[in-house]
């Protein structure tokens, strides 16, 4: 279990518990959490679970596959260094405070 902190691009901060083997994108869904969509369901076919990584988090986290990289493109403003898709994260308990920022708008 891993407590994730999801910020919505006005500030507001959720905190919640999400179980290990769900992913980022999961944790937020359950948790009704605003902001991200995940229209697709987690099948990395849409960039609407994107998000901003928190710096601190950037480099602790599994690099990015071809497919992921290839749907940022499609993604709001994508940093390259800090955008992710939340459905290509999977919780374990090394990413326990981990902390994503929700950009204004999923596309």
């Amino acid at each position: 279990m891993a407590k994730i902190t999801y910020v919505e691009f006005n500030g507001t901060e959720h905190v919640v518990e999400v179980a290990n083997g769900l992913t980022v994108m999961e944790g937020a869904r359950d948790n009704g959490i605003p902001g991200i969509e995940a229209d697709c369901g987690g099948a990395c076919a849409c960039s609407t679970c994107h998000v901003y990584v928190d710096p601190e988090w950037v480099a602790k986290l599994p690099e990015k596959d071809p497919m992921e990289e290839d749907m940022l493109d499609f993604a709001y403003q994508p940093d390259p260094q800090r955008s992710r898709l939340t459905c290509q994260i999977k919780v374990s308990d090394a990413l326990d405070g981990l902390k994503v920022h929700m950009p204004e708008k999923q596309i």
